[in-house]
């Protein structure tokens, strides 16, 4: 969608575009700072002129007409207060607040530094919710050998699906990535993919044996587009139109079915943990090194794979010299016969 077609006040419109055009953000992204933001200024509204608050996502609040000043003139308890209602509605996750806290900060911050409608932002104290940290959930390399036989079946677009599981599996791209991918952008003399990340970073990963053979067979098939700004695209639809990230999300979940992995919340997702996670355990690849691959700004990010399966820890455990010491067992007491 297009910012000038939000429905929102100028202010959150030039924020969207200053995210947009200046800091690079993704159009993805700008939807969901859109998303959050109207929903704060929404309670924001409700709270303000005492509406009922029981509408879910207060949907039919309209936001166009909130003056600057009300925008302007918040504090750090409708912050929270906008944050408590976040967790009484069904959006209550630790995730789904902080990524709202992320979208306030993002707001106000503009308001204050760079359209200097503001001395200082009002929420800059504002807290993060504590997320649980859980470890990714990924494919055992028997799941994935699976996945990948079951993809290679009677389908009639088996090459393409094939491919696409391949290079999520070998690769550890993001969804949005894969989706993005151009014939252009694939250098067959070096073996290697130029992938568009977040914030419209590029970077480049290597194509190994079964990439460029799946790569090779799927183009061999591939159909032609008829509209000329689609045909640089690499995946395509049955209607010859540039694959969405919902359509790669059901050739996952189809073929997961096919190999008897559904049910278990794999998505294409959870194949960028399952490629960074096999690359970690039987790869020998150091951490930083899966830092680039999986285009990670912070090597914190990326350290949740050593948690995962730490051979190294293993071993440590293992062969710590007091480990193979047995337990001593309790003798049991003879049974006295005349008893």
């Amino acid at each position: 969608m297009n910012i000038n077609d939000y429905q929102c006040p100028r202010l959150l419109k030039d924020f969207l575009f200053y995210m947009l055009t200046i800091k690079g953000r993704s159009q993805r992204t700008i939807d969901a700072y859109y998303i959050d933001l109207r929903l704060f200024l929404r309670y924001l509204k409700a709270s303000n002129e005492h509406l009922p608050m029981d509408t879910p996502n207060l949907a039919d609040i309209s936001i166009e007409d909130i003056p600057d000043k009300t925008i302007l003139g918040i504090t750090l308890s409708d912050a929270y207060g906008f944050l408590n209602y976040v967790q009484t509605t069904n959006e209550n996750n630790a995730a789904t607040r902080s990524r709202k806290v992320s979208s306030l900060r993002s707001f106000y911050n503009y308001l204050s530094s760079k359209a200097g409608l503001l001395e200082i932002s009002p929420i800059k104290d504002l807290e993060t919710p504590n997320q649980r940290k859980s470890l990714p959930k990924y494919l055992t390399l028997e799941e994935s050998l699976r996945l990948l036989r079951a993809v290679d079946g009677p389908s009639p677009r088996k090459e393409r699906d094939y491919c696409i599981i391949t290079l999520l599996l070998n690769c550890g791209m993001r969804l949005s990535e894969l989706v993005g991918i151009k014939k252009g952008s694939i250098h067959w003399e070096d073996r290697t993919l130029t992938l568009l990340g977040k914030g419209n970073k590029e970077r480049m990963v290597y194509l190994n044996d079964a990439c460029t053979s799946a790569l090779e067979v799927y183009l061999a098939v591939r159909p032609e587009p008829e509209v000329d700004k689609d045909r640089e695209y690499l995946f395509l639809s049955q209607n010859k139109r540039p694959l969405t990230p919902r359509r790669v999300e059901q050739i996952v979940e189809q073929n997961l079915k096919l190999a008897g992995l559904d049910g278990r919340g794999y998505s294409p997702h959870k194949l960028r943990h399952t490629a960074a996670t096999l690359m970690y355990q039987h790869g020998g690849v150091d951490i930083r090194v899966l830092k680039e691959i999986l285009g990670h700004v912070n090597l914190g990010t990326t350290e949740i794979y050593t948690h995962v399966a730490n051979p190294q820890v293993e071993s440590a455990i293992r062969d710590n010299p007091l480990g193979s010491i047995a337990a001593p067992r309790t003798k049991k007491a003879v049974t006295n016969k005349e008893d």
